[in-house]
């Protein structure tokens, strides 16, 4: 389960929950059906779960659920953005003193994969975000992406990462965390293992500092083409 949700405002146009309940007593109220609305939403789908069954798990009344959010999608809505602010977060934490690099990269990837550990049911609920509410699923990569590319071309600036594009480097490396968290994180239950986790890095470490000496361009052939 979530720690703990915030509404977190997006740019785009979305279904938004109500304001956050004040008093502890609300406030427990409204943790209960979030929490129980990301476990049905994992386990049985966004489009199975109904708002019976989050009350229902979470035992407080059908009425009450309203109090708090005006619809199922809204509590979809507030959980995703909630796990992306929560994963940025603690990117930000890990990362926070480092200056090079290389060692943002490692500290990065390992972050990345803790959270994931800690958060078994990300993989499937932002993947529901694209038939739920497309623009919150770009939404939720976007942002990561542009916090990436921020970053990424801070090193090119500094000289520490070849001068390639800044987004697309984003891209790729994004892509690298998620499919690897999805094979052994996901498939398997367990961590990454250090092996594969260096080999990653090595790879991250080539393509970011540039192709090793003699790596030059394929030489041309010279066979001519049909």
């Amino acid at each position: 389960m979530l720690v703990q949700y915030s509404f977190i405002a997006s740019e785009s146009k979305m279904t938004t929950a109500s304001p956050k309940a004040k008093t502890r007593k609300a406030q427990a109220t409204r943790q209960r059906q979030l929490e129980a609305a990301e476990d049905l939403f994992a386990a049985k789908g966004y489009f199975d779960t109904s708002i019976v069954d989050i009350t229902q798990t979470a035992n407080v009344a059908l009425g009450t659920f309203y109090v708090y959010f005006p619809s199922k999608l809204a509590i979809f809505q507030e959980l995703v953005r909630h796990l992306n602010a929560s994963l940025r977060s603690h990117l930000r934490e890990a990362l926070t003193g480092l200056t090079h690099r290389a060692e943002i990269e490692r500290a990065g990837f390992e972050s990345f994969f803790e959270f994931v550990d800690r958060h078994r049911n990300l993989y499937s609920i932002v993947s529901q975000a694209e038939l739920v509410d497309p623009d919150l699923y770009r939404w939720y990569y976007r942002s990561l992406a542009d916090s990436y590319t921020f970053g990424l071309q801070q090193a090119i600036d500094r000289g520490e990462v070849r001068a390639l594009d800044a987004e697309t480097m984003a891209w790729c490396l994004m892509g690298m965390a998620h499919f690897l968290g999805m094979r052994w994180m996901l498939w398997e239950g367990k961590a990454v293992p250090k092996p594969q986790f260096e080999t990653v890095l090595a790879l991250i470490q080539s393509g970011l500092a540039g192709p090793p000496a003699g790596f030059g361009p394929a030489p041309q052939s010279s066979v001519e083409k049909p």
